[in-house]
Order: C-alpha cells, then sequence, then structure tokens
C-alpha cells in the first residue's frame, strides 16, 4: 500500500508562519534597542551624576559595549597626542589565567587592525580577523578569537580612540545591529569622556588653587617646621584643610591647624580667609590662644557668614632651663601629639570649645603643658586618622604607633611618612604640621 503523501501547508498558512518569524525578529531588535537605551543612559548618567574619574568612565564604556552586544572580550585603545599609535589600553573580559598568559606582552600600539581603526576611523566588522589582509596576528598567550568589532570615538572632533569588542557569546559573527548598536554607543562615548576630561581638569585646577592658598612656611629659627597636605581620593572632594606656623612680636612661635565644613571651591575660599584674619589677629594681640580665637570668631560672624571649623591654635613660649610652656586652645579639632626627645608620644586631650562659626557667646579655654626640649609638636586634620570601619580611637593609635616608628628621620622625611602611611580610608583631604622645639 503506497504511503501517504504530507499535504503541502496553504500558501496562507506559510505567509502567516513567515510573517510570525519576521515580527519576533522585530520585536527582539526593539527589546534590544531599549536596552541599548537604558545602557547609554546608565552611562551618562554615571558620569554626570558621580562626577567619576576618566579611567572608571573608559572601563564603564568598554563594560557597556560588551553588555550592549554579547561580546566576550572587550577594549579601548587611547591614542597619543598626535593620534599615530595606543598610548593607552583596556582590555576587559580576560580570565586570570589569560591575563597570566600575557603579563610579559607588552599592551597593543596600533598595528594590525587595531591599526587599521587607526588609519581609517571608521566603523570595521570583521567575521575571520585572521583572514583579513591588515591582520598582524596574536602574540603569544593571546587568547584565540575570530569575530571583531570596532568604532572610532571622537571628542570635540578629534579622535580620540578606538572601542573594541570580539567574539559573541553565542558564537555568532558580529551583525549589521550590532554594529548599529557599537557606533551609537561611540558617540555617547565621545560626550561622556569629554565631560570626564572637563571634570577632571575642573578638579586639578581647584586642587592647585588650594595648594596655592596653603602658606609657605617662613623661617622659624630657631624652631623647625615641616608640613605636607594630601587632597582626597574622591574625585569630587575640594577640603578646607589648612595649617600655618609664624614667630610673634613676643618671640613665641605660634601654630595652627584648622578644617572647614565642606568639600567645595567654598570651603577652600573661606579657608583662605580665616587664615589671612587669624594670621593678623596674632600679630596685633600678645594674648592667649583662647583670645585669638574668640576674637576670631566674633570678626568672622561680623563680616561674613562662615561655615564651621574646627580649629586648634598653639603658642610654644620659653619656660624654666630645659622645657618650654605650650598653651593651647582648641575648637572641635583633634588633640596635638607630643613626641619627646626619648621617642615616646602621647596625646594632649583636653575638652575642646565649640568649633567658630557656632556660637560666639559660649567661653573660650586655654590649656597648658610643659614640655621637654627637643620634643616635637604634631598637629593634623582628622583626615590624617579617620577611618569608617574603625572607631576613631584606633585610628589615633595607630597613628602614633606610625609617629613612633619614625620619629628619628628628618623632620621633613618624618612629616612626607605620616602623610603616605596615614591609617585613614583616604576619603577626606588631610593637613599636617609638625614643630620641632629647640633642645636650649
Amino acid at each position: 500500500m503506497p504511503e501517504k503523501q504530507n499535504s503541502p501547508e496553504p500558501p496562507e498558512e506559510s505567509q502567516r508562519l513567515r510573517l510570525g518569524v519576521e515580527l519576533e525578529l522585530i520585536a527582539e531588535q526593539l527589546r534590544s534597542l531599549a536596552r541599548a537605551q537604558d545602557l547609554l543612559h546608565e552611562l551618562y548618567e554615571a558620569v554626570l551624576g558621580r562626577n567619576v574619574d576618566l579611567s572608571v568612565v573608559l572601563q564603564l564604556i568598554v563594560d557597556t559595549a560588551m553588555e550592549l552586544v554579547g561580546a566576550r572580550y572587550g577594549a579601548l585603545g587611547v591614542l597619543n597626542e598626535n593620534g599615530d599609535y595606543l598610548a593607552q589600553f583596556i582590555p576587559v573580559g580576560l580570565t586570570e589565567q589569560e591575563r597570566a598568559d600575557l603579563a610579559e606582552v607588552e599592551l597593543p600600539r596600533g598595528r594590525g587592525l587595531l591599526g587599521h581603526l587607526i588609519a581609517v576611523p571608521e566603523s570595521l566588522r570583521v567575521d575571520d580577523i585572521p583572514a583579513h589582509p591588515d591582520s598582524a596576528g596574536f602574540p603569544p598567550g593571546h587568547p584565540p578569537m575570530r569575530t571583531l568589532l570596532g568604532a572610532a570615538i571622537s571628542t570635540r572632533g578629534k579622535i580620540y580612540g578606538d572601542l573594541y569588542v570580539a567574539e559573541r557569546r553565542d558564537g555568532q559573527p558580529f551583525d549589521a545591529h550590532d554594529e548599529a548598536l557599537i557606533i551609537a554607543l561611540a558617540g555617547a562615548a565621545g560626550l561622556a569622556i569629554d565631560d570626564a576630561r572637563l571634570y577632571e581638569q575642573t578638579r586639578l585646577d581647584a586642587e592647585r588653587f588650594q595648594r596655592l592658598l596653603l602658606p609657605h612656611l617662613p623661617d622659624l629659627r630657631p624652631f623647625h617646621a615641616a608640613a605636607a597636605y594630601r587632597p582626597a581620593s574622591t574625585p569630587d572632594h575640594i577640603g578646607g584643610d589648612w595649617y600655618d606656623a609664624l614667630l610673634v612680636p613676643d618671640h613665641a612661635c605660634a601654630a595652627v591647624i584648622g578644617d572647614v565644613v565642606g568639600h567645595d571651591l567654598q570651603a577652600a575660599a573661606a579657608m583662605a580667609q580665616i587664615r589671612s584674619m587669624l594670621r593678623a589677629l596674632l600679630f596685633a594681640q600678645r594674648t592667649p590662644p583662647s583670645a585669638v580665637l574668640a576674637h576670631l570668631d566674633r570678626a568672622l560672624q561680623a563680616i561674613s557668614d562662615p561655615p564651621v571649623t574646627t580649629v586648634c591654635l598653639a603658642r610654644i613660649e620659653p619656660a624654666p632651663p630645659g622645657t618650654w610652656t605650650l598653651r593651647w586652645s582648641t575648637g572641635g579639632h583633634p588633640p596635638p601629639l607630643l613626641l619627646t626627645p626619648d621617642n615616646q608620644a602621647r596625646y594632649l586631650h583636653a575638652e575642646p570649645d565649640l568649633p567658630l562659626g557656632v556660637d560666639v557667646a559660649q567661653p573660650r579655654n586655654d590649656h597648658t603643658h610643659l614640655v621637654p626640649a627637643g620634643s616635637t609638636m604634631i598637629f593634623f586634620t582628622d583626615g590624617l586618622f579617620e577611618h569608617p570601619a574603625h572607631p576613631i580611637e584606633t585610628g589615633l593609635e595607630r597613628l602614633a604607633a606610625l609617629v613612633t616608628e619614625h620619629a628619628a628621620l628628618p623632620l621633613q622625611d618624618f612629616v612626607q611618612v605620616l602623610a603616605d602611611r596615614h591609617p585613614s580610608d583616604g576619603h577626606d583631604d588631610m593637613a599636617l604640621l609638625a614643630l620641632r622645639i629647640p633642645r636650649t
């Protein structure tokens, strides 16, 4: 008995099936575009909303590109100033083993297909890398790659670098839809990079401005002084920490450390105003530190709207032979640290008064301590020791241990070591002033 033949599908059914497949493809492309739009929006919001470093922005761009097209590998190459080779190369997606295999290999400078994108800054889609006429092969240890998709990134009309992705995770070659997404991302990346560079330049200018406001310590002989300032590691942080030291007319040495509340240019400008006014008062008034701070607080309230400022003002005066008298007044500031000639470190704790800019009616107090000749007084801001993972006491203990460990260093080296090896998390700026008292 002959087998029964399957009857062909009616033309209407076949057309309906093809239409369904095409509609599903269109729907998938729409979902892909929507996902791409969300990713591009997140990238740009990351730059605008968080003021991130340029290095972080470049990494975000590569991560976004890989997610957009489902790529296993991605990279971003930054051109040198003349635009003829890659001065920086940021690879993403390599496993630990792949990174180890390439540890001795120099980063690409822009030969082969990467050089093609430099010479011809247009999008490039390659289905078989080894077969491309511009392919220069891979160095030893490089993971195998067959497919590549790249696009140039421009900022302000100049080619900044090239964005690359390689090897789709599904094993398929990159298609025209992937290429359109990478081109769109490269356009958005140019804007994000431009904003990040502008922010970085603004931050560097602000930091230089803040450093210009800090004093160059004068000749304090017979005292010896050294100071250091470190900006915060947080990108958008501009602090109001400052220090100063000077010889006053009655032959005492005055030293001050302060911290204006706030992390912007306004805080830095307020710091400069306060420091200048305090210098004038120290020359004009031969009064205890508490009286100088009280006068400064009233003057600031009278002529401006001062921010809250913590401060420690000290005077070091000759005392009976072999000792000196330290008089200080503190407004909400960490205590000074005494390092004796026998390398013993101790904090001079005292009940702090209110910071400046809070309540001028509250009294201010002086504290007195006899210090041995040859001692070193260390004044600092809280950025030197505070860490969110530890109690304040722990940070102070670690700072004292660091002081003892490096006490034998010359004073400038000593200050640099404290600033470099501080026990804080680095998310606040820090100022540090060390004053070595004469031995006679």
